[in-house]
């Protein structure tokens, strides 16, 4: 046959492709997520999250050292809180003497030059299991904010290079911007979770802290998974109010958001590989269904190919393990 394009003289050998090979991952890329709880000496399992643990802080310490080493740049921690320290506006969460704060401290300390993200939500901290404050079964706003805005303030106080605010709640990247500036903690950035959509991935991580909500949904202020256009108008605001970098999450279902963001932003762009979507890779290879090494690449090439600059993966770390090899 007389074809003149036969884009499989591309594929024909290993270093051709290497050499045509349109996007890569790099260590460079990975975020870690990581959950730490009181007590010590603990490495506690998460069932439904095979591989993945609740660290005291003294051997969350030991792990940020050994991601640290790998050459990842970042973590972003999570905080288990027990039960009887959660009301329902989330005290605990801007207790400078908190779990929390402690432990931002001692990494900081320890490991300065890893870059530590925080989480900026109610809900680990809130007895109605919501990310805002909740009056006659209603999520309310502005007041909200208030609390955000304090817990913010305690997280970068305690030595936080980002703050990550994952509540929805509208303004909270302005209204964080402006606590933050006026005492002076400027070049603290902020990672805004844009696109956060109401989905069922997240039950893992749910588990994880003990956080699901103890009445109704999460629907009034996260996203609709049916919508597109929505995530747009989140990024125009977001990008308005002051956000050093936008956020997808959850990844897989949503890679066309992240195409979306990609081609929209201005500002560098995040995917969050949730724990709904990490749990079924490891149930899947557990069974022998799949070849989790390959999979997992090829999960994080689609992140990268459809726009993301960086990724929050629980893979992070063996990610990083198999790079290095």
């Amino acid at each position: 046959m007389n074809l003149i394009r036969r884009p499989r003289r591309n594929r024909r050998t290993e270093n051709i492709r290497r050499l045509v090979r349109e996007n890569q991952i790099r260590i460079d890329d990975l975020i870690m997520p990581l959950f730490v709880k009181e007590g010590n000496a603990i490495r506690e399992p998460i069932p439904s999250m095979p591989g993945i643990f609740r660290f005291s802080p003294d051997e969350l310490l030991k792990e940020c050292k050994e991601i640290y080493q790998l050459g990842i740049p970042a973590v972003v921690i999570f905080p288990a809180i027990p039960e009887e320290k959660k009301d329902p506006l989330a005290k605990e969460s801007y207790n400078p003497d908190g779990l929390y704060p402690t432990v931002l401290k001692m990494i900081k300390d320890h490991i300065p030059e890893l870059t530590i993200i925080t989480d900026v939500a109610m809900d680990p901290y809130n007895s109605d299991g919501h990310d805002g404050v909740v009056r006659n079964g209603e999520i309310i706003n502005d007041e909200t904010l208030e609390i955000l805005g304090k817990m913010a303030l305690v997280q970068a106080k305690a030595g936080a290079d980002i703050i990550a605010p994952s509540d929805m709640m509208d303004g909270r990247v302005a209204y964080l911007r402006n606590i933050l500036d006026s005492e002076g903690f400027t070049n603290v950035g902020i990672l805004s979770y844009t696109a956060k959509y109401a989905s069922s991935f997240y039950g893992p991580f749910r588990d994880a802290l003990d956080s699901a909500p103890k009445f109704g949904d999460k629907k009034t202020y996260q996203m609709d998974p049916a919508n597109r256009r929505e995530a747009l108008l989140e990024l125009d605001l977001d990008i308005e109010e002051g956000a050093d970098m936008v956020m997808v999450k959850p990844g897989l279902p949503y890679l066309d958001i992240v195409r979306e963001f990609s081609e929209h932003s201005p500002v560098p762009v995040a995917v969050y590989n949730v724990s709904g979507e990490y749990a079924m890779i490891k149930a899947a290879a557990q069974n022998g269904w799949l070849d989790y090494k390959k999979c997992v690449m090829e999960i994080m090439l689609s992140f990268k190919r459809a726009g993301a600059d960086m990724i929050l993966t629980y893979h992070a770390k063996e990610v990083a393990q198999w790079l290095n090899e």
